[in-house]
């Protein structure tokens, strides 16, 4: 599991089209067909260890909760932040608080 940092103070502005305090990150550009989705995980909730059938980057959009792999070693993750892992990886997430992520599979995953 790798993570990533996706925040505003990471963005580039957008100085086209007569923008005025607007930023833009890119998280990837896919070459093969990918899965997007929302997956949101409820105050007390846990999406059970598994194994990812390909690469899946799981950015949080709005509150916190934890991530872990076969370690079951909580890593702590908010808004802005996300994590990568590879095909056969197994994880585990939650939240004490509740969540909602963007969460992108495909068979390609290459970020920056």
């Amino acid at each position: 599991m790798k993570k990533y940092n996706f925040t505003q103070e990471l963005a580039n502005q957008i100085n086209n089209y007569q923008s005025i305090d607007a930023f833009y990150t890119k998280i990837m550009k896919t070459v093969e067909p990918a899965n997007i989705g929302f997956m949101y995980i409820e105050p007390g909730g846990v999406v059970g260890m598994h194994e990812a059938p390909v690469p899946q980057l799981f950015i949080v959009i709005q509150g916190e909760g934890w991530v872990c792999g076969e370690d079951q070693e909580k890593v702590l993750i908010k808004t802005g932040e996300g994590v990568l892992w590879q095909t056969g990886e197994a994880h585990e997430s939650g939240s004490n608080s509740g969540l909602t992520a963007l969460v992108i599979q495909s068979e390609q995953i290459n970020l920056a």
